[in-house]
């Protein structure tokens, strides 16, 4: 059950994890070759699918966890594990292979729309954003506290589509020293969050631990 006091911290996570200033730079050299209205379609599109991806997360993640019976807690140690190897990137200005490997970003560069893949999926809404929504919503009980955590996937994708759709003037801003010091501050907080959510976990598969 969530309370008042969690829900400031699970959209601050979500919106973290999923980075959408860290975003930018991928966001401008997969569009370069694009028109200005192609862009903006782009941008919409990668937004919505950020969205979906992230909702869909959150009603159908538990299901999933109960049908390949993985404990949530078990999924809580293996998700804190993958946030920490992302955080830890992050804090050193690198994307993290689990969010997009060279591979498929020169596999990104032949493609005519990236809005879904890779930009939605894996940069943005990737495994680590999804196994956040997945461990949050199981301690949504309740309607209001699910809505709430679809109503933080939404604010977030809408931040995405500013961000992108703003990609150019907040590059130009920020610059890549500015980006890069983004990036190591939510790394830091993204360390935190993982840190709590193994501690968490290991608590969940081993009660006798206090």
């Amino acid at each position: 059950m969530l309370s008042w006091s969690e829900y400031i911290p699970i959209f601050t996570a979500i919106l973290v994890i999923v980075n959408p200033i860290g975003a930018v730079p991928i966001f401008i050299g997969l569009t370069h070759d694009q028109t200005y209205k192609e862009q903006k379609y782009t941008a919409r599109l990668a937004a919505l699918s950020v969205a979906i991806i992230l909702i869909v997360a959150a009603l159908t993640g538990e299901a999933m966890l109960g049908f390949f019976g993985i404990s949530i807690g078990a999924f809580r140690v293996g998700g804190g594990i993958l946030l920490l190897l992302m955080a830890l990137t992050m804090i050193h200005a690198k994307q993290s292979p689990a969010k997009h490997s060279p591979e498929e970003a020169e596999e990104a560069e032949q493609k005519e729309n990236v809005a879904v893949v890779p930009l939605a999926t894996p940069l943005m809404a990737g495994p680590a954003a999804i196994s956040t929504v997945v461990i949050y919503s199981h301690k949504a009980e309740g309607l209001f506290n699910l809505s709430f955590i679809i109503i933080s996937c939404l604010v977030t994708a809408l931040i995405v589509w500013i961000s992108l759709r703003l990609a150019g003037p907040i590059a130009n801003l920020l610059g890549k020293t500015g980006i890069n010091i983004v990036n190591r501050i939510m790394g830091l907080l993204l360390t935190a969050i993982a840190v709590q959510f193994i501690a968490e976990g290991i608590k969940m598969m081993f009660p006798s631990i206090q």
